[in-house]
């Protein structure tokens, strides 16, 4: 049963480059995974925020997908580059 996620990441306004090109680097890497069915990164025209919309194959693959390094190396710079993440584990109704 597919696992759906919405990531909404706020950028630290002086961040927002270099924290662009991470996001960016974390949608090639993340389409190649095997348990990947979609994997969409979207940025607010009025602010800083990044917009993820993943879809994964089932819990095993997303659990994987959260040890990879690239994955990693976010998690450990969030505090530096972001205002705040939130993560909603949604189902899809239609």
């Amino acid at each position: 049963m597919s696992i759906y996620l919405t990531a909404i990441v706020k950028s630290k306004q002086e961040t927002t480059v270099a924290l662009r090109t991470m996001l960016l680097d974390m949608v090639v890497n993340s389409r190649k995974e095997e348990a990947c069915i979609q994997y969409d990164l979207h940025e607010s025209t009025v602010d800083h925020t990044f917009i993820f919309q993943e879809e994964w194959k089932d819990q095993a693959g997303l659990d994987l997908h959260n040890k990879h390094p690239y994955i990693l190396a976010f998690v450990a710079q969030a505090d530096q580059l972001t205002d705040g993440i939130v993560i909603y584990k949604t189902e899809k109704l239609a």
